[in-house]
């Protein structure tokens, strides 16, 4: 029988509590956060360039009758690894030496470490997770951006004319058609448009 000691452990019977926002773009498999600290790492992994994928709580690591599964399993292009939230509550203390032995490195992440601006960016970008931009808006501004090779936001809306210019614009970083800055300051007409050329 399974041995559950902290909040942090595997239970069949944890309520399922919803997070904003709400959509997700890079997340493989179910969406399932422990918190609003898992969530708002999640935002971030979503918008990382470097990150291929993430999953939620999708693998289990065990020491004797113990089982824990981190908050998250981040898959880059050069490895996968485990990223979980730093809590009060904390994790147990075989769960790193356990990651590295299964071939993981495993990272937990403080709430005041989270770059504020970047988070806020990304929240704002993820509302607009679920939109997609028309196929003429998007040739009209990487036609643009090959013309001008940037553009600021504002100059950047006035080139969507089938597809809601914000939703447009936010879908298209999401899904890396363009680049803009999320860490310098928020997000506003003056920011600048690039094109993605990967």
């Amino acid at each position: 029988m399974m041995s559950i000691s902290s909040s942090r452990f595997v239970s069949q019977n944890s309520p399922i509590q919803v997070f904003y926002p709400l959509s997700t773009v890079r997340c493989s498999g179910p969406v399932l956060f422990r918190d609003q600290l898992a969530r708002d790492i999640a935002c971030l992994l979503d918008v990382d360039d470097d990150v291929l994928s993430w999953s939620c709580q999708s693998m289990p690591l065990a020491s004797g009758q113990q089982i824990y599964r981190p908050d998250f399993v981040v898959r880059r292009a050069d490895r996968t690894f485990l990223v979980d939230g730093h809590r009060e509550d904390p994790a147990p203390d075989w769960l790193k030496s356990k990651a590295a032995q299964d071939g993981y490195a495993y990272e937990a992440i403080d709430r005041e470490a989270l770059p504020r601006v970047r988070l806020k960016n990304a929240k704002d970008r993820l509302r607009y997770a679920r939109h997609e931009a028309a196929l003429s808006d998007r040739i009209r501004l990487l036609a643009a951006l090959d013309e001008y090779s940037s553009l600021t936001v504002a100059e950047a809306l006035m080139v969507f004319r089938e597809t809601k210019p914000v939703a447009g614009l936010a879908s298209m970083v999401l899904q890396r058609f363009i680049s803009m800055d999320l860490d310098e300051r928020l997000i506003g007409p003056e920011t600048i448009v690039r094109r993605r050329r990967d």
